[in-house]
């Protein structure tokens, strides 16, 4: 479930989200997409909020989910399809979707491993998680994490390693093809 606090915060924000924001890193989510072993025709975007991720799919159907009600509307305008649910709780059928993706949202998942374990129940064998994340062991990371916690957010951040080893526990086989300040795991579902 998402934390409280922070779907609260993002309702307030949301007219406003996508002018402070750091556009999506198309570059290194599709090269994240690229390692699925199936075409990708449905995806997901969890914790999409307005949809930036979203906008950078190219497959035929893409649904953004979040539990802020007010980033949805957003996305709405913009011509996605929106359910609005928690990332713990998908509200997807078993094996129906190619790829899901995170975007700077799985540290605000309150619960970060069953939100994994949904991801890997709603894949389809061959599909794909993609997650960009902030490096908490990094300088900027850290900055972020304080930044972040004194805005009333209760963020959880990873090294690329810690969020590999926790795709892994789902049972999905991890990558991580882009490292740095932001970084990419992504897990594909055998």
């Amino acid at each position: 479930m998402h934390a409280p606090g922070d779907v609260a915060l993002f309702e307030r924000v949301a007219r406003y989200y996508e002018r402070f924001s750091p556009a999506t890193n198309e570059r290194a989510l599709r090269a994240g997409l690229a390692l699925a072993d199936r075409e990708i025709d449905r995806a997901l975007d969890v914790g999409g909020g307005t949809g930036r991720a979203a906008r950078v799919l190219d497959s035929p159907e893409r649904v953004v989910i979040d539990a802020a009600g007010e980033m949805l509307a957003e996305a709405r305008r913009v011509g996605l399809d929106c359910v609005r649910g928690d990332g713990a709780t998908l509200p997807v059928a078993d094996d129906s979707v190619d790829a899901v993706v995170i975007v700077d949202a799985l540290h605000h998942i309150g619960d970060r491993a069953g939100a994994l374990a949904e991801v890997e129940r709603v894949l389809r064998p061959g599909g794909v998680v993609v997650c960009r994340e902030f490096n908490r062991a990094t300088v900027r990371g850290q900055a972020l994490a304080a930044g972040e916690h004194i805005v009333g957010f209760d963020s959880e951040f990873f090294t690329p390693e810690e969020l590999a080893r926790a795709v892994e526990r789902t049972g999905l086989d991890a990558a991580i093809p882009d490292r740095g300040f932001g970084f990419t795991v992504a897990g594909v579902k055998r």
